[in-house]
């Protein structure tokens, strides 16, 4: 993918503090992630793949090294400021959902642009068309509870796009799911790619969500071992 890197990391290096042990969780990482990608990071369990999602999503930072966000380092901005990003440049889908049980569909997607203080009528429009997006715009009254975990992944997708981000970082999404809602998710999120020009960013351990994107990210140790292209 040509264009400048939406979020570049530059000899970042992550170490945690286990007891009296330091345990390197990312090691030197060099990556670039360009606009309209679909990225897969995969690799097992302790891998250093979900620290590496850490990072680039603005969630923690690096020890040495450096993450920049369209081309601007992250290191130069504090907390309420890098919060203010995450709000506003990024999106984010989980494993678990993260869905208010006491809220409709539509509350849960149009929450982030409240959080940060888009209008209730600004922020209810976005979130019907990014639940339209998702297929979901029928089930916008429903609460979580009524809703199937297919469906639940859909509203939270819709939800990582309401504020029409730059990149969209997914974390084991579809973890929770059967093999063929599983399928279903990543062909969404696929076809948000294609039609939409959407940047997507996949930690996974499960191999066939690998096949449906365009680069894979292999990681071991904290290390970078192998770039797939498909």
């Amino acid at each position: 993918m040509s264009g400048a890197p939406v979020v570049e990391l530059r000899g970042v290096r992550k170490t945690y503090q286990l007891d009296a042990v330091q345990v390197p969780a990312l090691v030197d990482i060099d990556l670039a992630i360009r606009p309209n990608c679909f990225t897969v990071i995969s690799g097992a369990s302790g891998s250093g793949k979900s620290t590496l999602l850490n990072l680039i999503g603005c969630i923690d930072r690096p020890d040495r090294g450096e993450v920049l966000i369209d081309g601007s380092p992250t290191s130069a901005r504090d907390d309420d400021e890098l919060t203010d990003l995450r709000a506003r440049r990024l999106g984010f889908i989980f494993q678990n959902f993260n869905l208010l049980p006491v809220l409709t569909a539509a509350e849960n997607v149009e929450l982030p642009l409240l959080l940060v203080g888009v209008s209730m009528k600004e922020s209810r429009e976005k979130a019907l068309k990014a639940l339209a997006l998702v297929g979901m715009e029928e089930r916008k009254d429903h609460k979580p509870a009524e809703l199937s975990g297919g469906q639940q992944q859909r509203v939270t997708i819709a939800r990582s796009l309401v504020n029409e981000p730059a990149i969209v970082w997914a974390d084991e999404p579809t973890g929770n799911l059967d093999t063929e809602k599983s399928a279903e998710v990543i062909e969404l999120m696929r076809e948000l790619n294609r039609q939409k020009g959407l940047t997507f960013v996949i930690v996974t351990h499960d191999p066939g969500v690998g096949k449906k994107c365009q680069r894979i990210v292999e990681m071991q140790n904290g290390l970078i071992i192998k770039e797939v292209r498909n």
